[in-house]
C-alpha cells in the first residue's frame, strides 16, 4: 500500500507539474488584478491595492446580518410563490402561514452548528412544490442558496430520494414527515468569531530571480490595529502604508525616491477569513533612467542688449486681442453652400438667356420663311411661281420691229408662261 502511495505521488510530480502550481496559487488567493509600472529613477511609485469589503465595520448586529428564510413555488393549480419561513440568530423562527405553525419548523442550534434543514411533520398534497433555502449574510455580502423538489405520493412503493440533473427530488407518502436538508458549517454561519482578528492585508516583494515561495515580507496589517513592518525599508521610511487602511479600505503602497534595487515583483494580499475573501494584486516594477534636471542657469546678457533707462514711467495698457469664433462647428460648411447655391443660381441664369436667344432666333427664321411662301400660294388650290430667271442681256438694236415697250413686255410675259406651262406638263 505504502510502495502504491509512493508510485503514485512519483507520477503526480513528474506528469502533472502544473496540478501542483494550481495547488501553490490557490494558497496564495485569486489574482484579480496584475500590472507593470514603469517608472524613472528618484521619483514616487504609488502601487493601488483597494478593496470596499476590506473596510472594517465590526459586526455587532448579527442577528441583522444573517438572514436563513425558505420559499416555495407551487406549479399547480396556478403558479405561485410563498415564503414559509425565516430565522435570525437573535429572534425565533417565523412562520407566515397559520396553516403551517407547528408542523414546519427549523431546529433550534441552526445558527450555531449550520444546520438549517426544513423539518416538515404530516405531509399534505398541498406541500407539493419546488423549496428553496437561502442564506444571507449582509455584513459580508454572500448570498447562498439551494433547491430542492417534494413531491407527494399515496403509495408507500413509490417513496425515494433521486437526482433529476437540476435539483434533489424527494417523493414522500402522504401523512408521513420529511427533513429537507440545507447545511452549512462554514465558520460565517456560525457564532463565537472575532471577526476583526480574521482580516490581515500584507505586500510581499519578489526580487528577480527569486520563487514566489521565497519572496519577502514587507509589512503585516491587521483589522485589530496591529502593524509588522519587515526589513530596513520601512524602519529608513522608503515604504509606507496608510494607517486608516481598514477604514478606507486602501492598502496601496508608496515607494518614495526610487532606486535600481527596488526593482522586482510586488504583490498585496487581502484575506478576510471571517468572509471568506481571498484577493491578490500583483505589480512589477521597472526602474528607468532619471529624468535629466531642466537647466536653471540665468541666460546672458550682453551690454548692447541692456535696454535704456527710461526716465519718464511709461504705462502700457493691455493689449486686447479680438479673435472672432465660429458658433457652430459647421462654419465652414455653412458658407461653403452659400457659395454654392450663389454660383448654382447664376448658372440657371445664364442658360435660361441662352435659351430663351435660340428660340427667339429659330422664330425669326420661321418668320421669314412663311412670309415667302405667302407670295407662292393662291387660293383655289393652284401654284404660281414668279418668274424671277435671269436672260443674257443682248442690246438689241435701234431699229426694233417692237412699237413701243408695251408691245415688248407683252411678248416677254407670254414667252415665259409658255414656258412655265412646259415645265408643268413636263
Amino acid at each position: 500500500m505504502h510502495l502504491e502511495m509512493t508510485l503514485l505521488q512519483i507520477v503526480s510530480v513528474l506528469l502533472l507539474p502544473g496540478a501542483w502550481g494550481q495547488i501553490s496559487s490557490n494558497t496564495f488567493g485569486v489574482v484579480v488584478e496584475a500590472k507593470n509600472i514603469t517608472l524613472p529613477e528618484g521619483s514616487k511609485a504609488v502601487l493601488p491595492c483597494h478593496s470596499p469589503r476590506m473596510v472594517w465595520t465590526q459586526d455587532r448586529l448579527k442577528d441583522r446580518q444573517r438572514v436563513v428564510h425558505w420559499d416555495l413555488v407551487r406549479s399547480s393549480p396556478e403558479y405561485s410563490m410563498e415564503r414559509v419561513l425565516d430565522m435570525s440568530p437573535g429572534a425565533r423562527e417565523r412562520v407566515y402561514n397559520s396553516i403551517n405553525k407547528g408542523r414546519i419548523s427549523l431546529p433550534d442550534t441552526a445558527f450555531t452548528d449550520g444546520n438549517f434543514s426544513l423539518i416538515i411533520d404530516n405531509v399534505v398534497a398541498t406541500d407539493k412544490g419546488v423549496y428553496t433555502c437561502n442564506l444571507h449574510h449582509h455584513y459580508c455580502q454572500i448570498h447562498q442558496s439551494i433547491k430542492i423538489q417534494l413531491n407527494v405520493t399515496k403509495s408507500a412503493r413509490k417513496e425515494k430520494r433521486y437526482w433529476d440533473g437540476e435539483r434533489t427530488v424527494f417523493v414522500v407518502m402522504l401523512g408521513k414527515s420529511v427533513v429537507l436538508p440545507c447545511v452549512n458549517r462554514r465558520s460565517l454561519w456560525r457564532e463565537g468569531l472575532q471577526e476583526d482578528q480574521q482580516q490581515v492585508a500584507h505586500w510581499d516583494f519578489q526580487p528577480p530571480g527569486v520563487r514566489p515561495d521565497r519572496a519577502d515580507r514587507l509589512v503585516d496589517l491587521y483589522a485589530s490595529g496591529e502593524r509588522r513592518d519587515y526589513g530596513p525599508r520601512f524602519g529608513a521610511s522608503k515604504m509606507s502604508v496608510e494607517e486608516d487602511a481598514f477604514t478606507l479600505g486602501d492598502f496601496s503602497l508608496s515607494i518614495a525616491d526610487l532606486r535600481p534595487v527596488f526593482k522586482g515583483l510586488y504583490s498585496c494580499h487581502l484575506h478576510h477569513h471571517y468572509c471568506g475573501l481571498h484577493e491578490r494584486r500583483i505589480y512589477r516594477l521597472n526602474v528607468g533612467p532619471a529624468v535629466p534636471p531642466a537647466p536653471t542657469s540665468a541666460p546672458r546678457v550682453f551690454q548692447n542688449d541692456v535696454p535704456e533707462q527710461r526716465t519718464v514711467q511709461e504705462v502700457e495698457g493691455p493689449r486686447v486681442v479680438n479673435v472672432i469664433l465660429p458658433e457652430q462647428r459647421g462654419y465652414f460648411v455653412q458658407h461653403m453652400g452659400y457659395f454654392l447655391a450663389t454660383f448654382l443660381l447664376l448658372a440657371f441664369i445664364v442658360v435660361a438667356v441662352i435659351v430663351v436667344t435660340r428660340r427667339r432666333k429659330k422664330r425669326g427664321l420661321e418668320y421669314d420663311i412663311r412670309r415667302y411662301e405667302r407670295g407662292t400660294v393662291i387660293s383655289g388650290g393652284e401654284m404660281a411661281l414668279e418668274c424671277t430667271e435671269l436672260r443674257t442681256y443682248n442690246q438689241e438694236p435701234t431699229n426694233s420691229d417692237y412699237k413701243n415697250n408695251i408691245l415688248k413686255e407683252r411678248d416677254m410675259s407670254k414667252d415665259c408662261n409658255m414656258d412655265f406651262d412646259g415645265k408643268l406638263w413636263k
